[in-house]
């Protein structure tokens, strides 16, 4: 997959390429920052903020989310590769901050969003979730991990150990989350580095086209603050409807 992130300043990029042998036409999502949100639905507290997409200020009780203005579709073992990159500035409340972002593929609507430890993920059906969590909720990994979320519950079937440093730190971080429908296994890779970590942090098999229920789905992200708050960032993101190693 090597270095999958946006190179065009604020670009959107949907590319439809003729199908060959009864494949879905390839789609990909590529904005190189957020100078432009042409194609995404902004809801909630979200808000574009020179070339930074804001997914909610840093105060308290905050919700946005930012999805694909219309479906994509997915192949037909619903593989996807995503790359995006973000910080987390201001922290500061109860827990010296919260509540963190997840990265979404759901195919319910492209305007959900809830605040605090829902991380504005918290109800979505037919939906995958990967949590950047910076707040204590009594979970498994603590105040600062990587989850898997599945049909709206932050209760994770998969997550981290605690991690160091804090991805609410004020830095910027780089994340990759790929899905390889042949295998059925979702892998997550983070870092403050722009190189693709070889091996996955994080590994979970499932069966998406099950959980989804359809081939077209919004794809974005959703955060939340309650008492603990953050000013949560998108800088970069890159999405494409097919596995890319």
């Amino acid at each position: 997959m090597g270095h999958r992130h946006a190179t065009r300043s604020g670009a959107l990029l949907l590319a439809g390429l003729i199908p060959l042998l009864g494949q879905a036409t390839t789609q990909s999502l590529n904005y190189g920052d957020f100078s432009s949100v042409a194609g995404l639905q902004l809801n909630g507290n979200a808000a574009q903020q020179g070339s930074k997409l804001t997914l909610t200020p840093a105060t308290t009780y905050q919700s946005g989310s930012a999805f694909s203005s219309a479906p994509i579709t997915l192949t037909a073992d619903a593989s996807f590769s995503s790359s995006f990159s973000f910080e987390i500035l201001n922290r500061g409340g109860l827990g010296g901050g919260a509540d963190g972002l997840v990265f979404v593929v759901q195919t319910n609507a492209n305007n959900v969003g809830g605040s605090g430890g829902g991380i504005g993920y918290a109800g979505i059906t037919n939906s995958v979730g990967v949590e950047f969590d910076t707040y204590d909720n009594g979970e498994y990994g603590g105040s600062n991990h990587v989850g898997v979320d599945l049909n709206g519950s932050v209760n994770s079937v998969a997550s981290t150990a605690p991690l160091t440093p804090d991805f609410d730190n004020g830095e910027k971080w780089y994340a990759w989350v790929d899905y390889n429908g042949s295998t059925k296994n979702l892998a997550v890779r983070w870092s403050q580095s722009s190189s693709r970590p070889a091996a996955a942090g994080l590994s979970y098999t499932v069966d998406l086209p099950a959980v989804l229920g359809s081939s077209n789905a919004y794809v974005g992200f959703t955060s939340g603050t309650g008492a603990g708050w953050g000013e949560h960032n998108l800088l970069s993101w890159a999405f494409v409807n097919e596995y890319q190693e």
